[in-house]
C-alpha cells in the first residue's frame, strides 16, 4: 500500500490547524478574564491619572468577575511604567492608564524603548479635561495677571512644578512661558501628589495640574484655582477665568486613556472596551469625574487612536517650534 505523501499530509492538516488555533484564541476571549486584571499607571499614587485608574478599575471589576489590580510604575516622565506594559504578554491582563505625556514623549524623547503605533493596542479614550492652575493659598498670585507681573519683574525666579517631563503640566508651563515672552522654572515629580505636596509646603509656587489631581484640594481650600488652562471655562470650575483670557491662543487639554500591548487578541480588546464603557457611563464614575472637569468619550478603540494621532501632531509641532526638551 502506497503511503501518503507528506504534501498530502501538509495540505489536509494545515486548515485544521489554522482552524484550530482560531478556536482557541475565541474560547479565550469568551472566557476572558480568568484572573485579575492590572492598569499600570506610570505615575506615583495621589495624582489625577492614578484617581481615574483606581475609580475606573472599581467599575471595570464589577463587570469582569475579577479584581482590577492599580500598579504604579512611576519614572521617567512615564516612560518606565509604560515601557513594562510595551514588554507585558498581550493577553489583556496588562494594561496601562495612559495619558497627555504618551502624546508628547515622541517629541521629546529621541530613543524611546517603544513606539506608540507599534507597541500598543488601543483599548478605550476614558475622557479628556483642562489643568488648573493653582498656588498654595499664602501665595500672593491671585491672578495670571500677578503672576505674569511677577514673572516679568524677576525672570527664571519662578517654579512650577510638574508630574514628570512631557505632562500636561511641564507642557502647560512651556506653552505660558513661549506666549508670554516670561521665564519660569520646571521642577518636575514622579507624579502630581508629590508636586502638590511640595507647593503646599511652598517649595514651589504653582502647578498647571490636571483638574482630576486638584479639584479635591481646592474644594478643601488647600491649594487655590487662579485660571483653567482649557480654550473655554469649564462648568466644574465655576467663576474660574482661562488662561487663554490674559494670554491669547494658550490652550492645554489632558486626556486619559487604557492601552494594552499590540498583538492583543481583538476579540479580548472588544471585552476590555465594554467593560471600561461601561464604567465610564456608571453613575458612580461620572458624577465623581463630571464634577472635576472631565468629559466622559468611552467610545471604541478607534477613538482613542484616532485622537492620540492628531495629539501627537499637534504638539510635535508645538515642541518643535519652540524647542522644547526634556529636563
Amino acid at each position: 500500500m502506497r503511503q501518503p505523501s507528506f504534501q498530502l499530509i501538509r495540505t489536509f492538516a494545515q486548515p485544521l490547524l489554522i482552524s484550530a488555533v482560531l478556536a482557541a484564541g475565541t474560547a479565550f476571549a469568551s472566557t476572558f478574564p480568568q484572573k485579575p486584571v492590572r492598569i499600570v499607571v506610570p505615575f506615583a499614587p495621589g495624582g489625577g491619572t492614578d484617581l481615574i485608574a483606581r475609580t475606573l478599575g472599581q467599575e471595570m471589576s464589577k463587570d469582569l468577575g475579577q479584581p482590577v489590580i492599580i500598579d504604579n510604575k512611576p519614572g521617567a516622565g512615564t516612560i518606565i511604567g509604560t515601557d513594562a506594559v510595551a514588554k507585558a504578554q498581550p493577553d489583556g491582563y496588562t494594561l496601562v492608564m495612559a495619558s497627555f505625556a504618551h502624546a508628547v514623549n515622541p517629541s521629546l524623547q529621541p530613543k524611546l524603548p517603544f513606539a506608540n503605533d507599534k507597541s500598543f493596542a488601543p483599548v478605550i479614550l476614558v475622557g479628556r479635561g483642562p489643568n488648573v492652575l493653582v498656588v498654595r493659598p499664602a501665595s500672593p498670585f491671585k491672578t495670571v495677571q500677578d503672576v505674569l507681573a511677577a514673572a516679568k519683574a524677576s525672570p527664571g525666579k519662578l517654579t512650577y512644578a510638574s508630574q514628570g517631563a512631557g505632562t500636561s503640566a511641564h507642557l502647560g508651563g512651556e506653552m505660558f512661558d513661549n506666549l508670554a515672552k516670561v521665564k519660569t522654572v520646571h521642577i518636575p515629580y514622579r507624579g502630581a501628589g508629590p508636586a502638590m505636596t511640595d507647593l503646599m509646603g511652598g517649595q514651589v509656587d504653582m502647578f498647571f495640574g490636571t483638574a482630576a489631581a486638584v479639584a479635591p484640594f481646592v474644594e478643601r481650600g488647600q491649594l487655590r484655582a487662579i485660571a483653567v488652562t482649557s480654550a473655554q471655562p469649564s462648568a466644574a470650575f465655576k467663576g474660574i477665568p482661562t488662561i487663554a483670557e490674559s494670554i491669547p491662543g494658550y490652550a492645554v487639554e489632558s486626556w486619559y486613556g487604557l492601552y494594552a500591548p499590540a498583538g492583543t487578541p481583538k476579540d479580548v480588546i472588544a471585552r476590555l472596551n465594554a467593560a471600561a464603557a461601561k464604567a465610564a457611563r456608571a453613575p458612580d464614575f461620572t458624577r465623581k469625574v463630571e464634577q472635576e472637569g472631565l468629559a466622559i468619550a468611552a467610545g471604541d478603540p478607534a477613538e482613542l487612536d484616532a485622537y492620540v494621532r492628531g495629539e501627537e501632531k499637534r504638539w510635535a509641532r508645538v515642541v518643535k517650534e519652540n524647542g522644547i526638551k526634556a529636563d
